[in-house]
């Protein structure tokens, strides 16, 4: 557990109760935004708190929302749920140049219960991450360039599965997000840029050129690629 994220302090019944409400909703649920006290606890391992029935609505839920917003991958705490689930899927088009030097790959459609990752090897990437709960910033992250994940499936079956490139870093990312953390505990804070500086002056698939006129990352202390 990060000793920044106190354990959340929501009972199960809260938990039942705020995913019913939720699905009983005519509308999508809004994701909450940095600074809801959700977002830095350390959510609640799930072990049956909602039916079956109610787990396969929240992941279907937590899909539309994170298409509709739109995303590669949601947490339930960033929908007001303190609970260790998270959704996964990355079907953009992107430019060939940029999946490349990313290792960006499609990820179909994945969730997962109580995850943990460990990184396979030391070698590392630094790219910028964007994330919906801090609307319009983004900043570059060094993460672990392969991870492997131990998770259970929405059936309760206890798993483990090896992620590389984009796919780790998306992994890392919802990951995090059960744990309290959010990308801007990992970032390297000069980097950080609104979604419009970053459209105008460092969208290119890599860092070089923002890290030599933001000044982080100097070139002899940078990861790979």
């Amino acid at each position: 557990m990060n000793p920044a994220s106190p354990p959340t302090p929501f009972s199960p019944s809260f938990i039942q109760e705020t995913v019913q409400e939720i699905l009983a909703a005519e509308s999508l649920p809004p994701i909450v935004q940095a600074g809801h006290p959700v977002l830095r606890q350390h959510a609640a391992a799930f072990d049956g708190q909602i039916s079956p029935a109610e787990l396969d609505q929240l992941i279907s839920l937590m899909r539309r929302v994170m298409h509709e917003a739109p995303g590669v991958g949601l947490a339930a705490p960033q929908l007001g749920i303190p609970l260790q689930l998270a959704v996964l899927e990355d079907q953009f088009d992107v430019d060939p140049e940029a999946a490349a030097l990313r290792h960006r790959t499609p990820l179909g459609f994945l969730s997962v219960l109580n995850p943990r990752y460990s990184p396979v090897g030391s070698q590392t990437a630094a790219f910028f991450e964007g994330c919906l709960s801090l609307n319009g910033l983004q900043a570059v992250v060094v993460r672990p360039e392969l991870v492997l994940l131990r998770f259970e499936t929405p059936g309760g079956v206890s798993t483990e599965r090896q992620f590389e490139g984009w796919q780790a870093r998306i992994v890392q990312h919802e990951t995090d997000h059960l744990q309290g953390i959010l990308y801007v505990d990992r970032a390297e804070l000069r980097s950080l840029s609104s979604n419009a500086e970053y459209a105008a002056r460092w969208a290119e698939p890599g860092i070089g050129k923002a890290r030599a006129a933001l000044g982080f990352l100097p070139e002899a202390a940078e990861p790979l690629p």
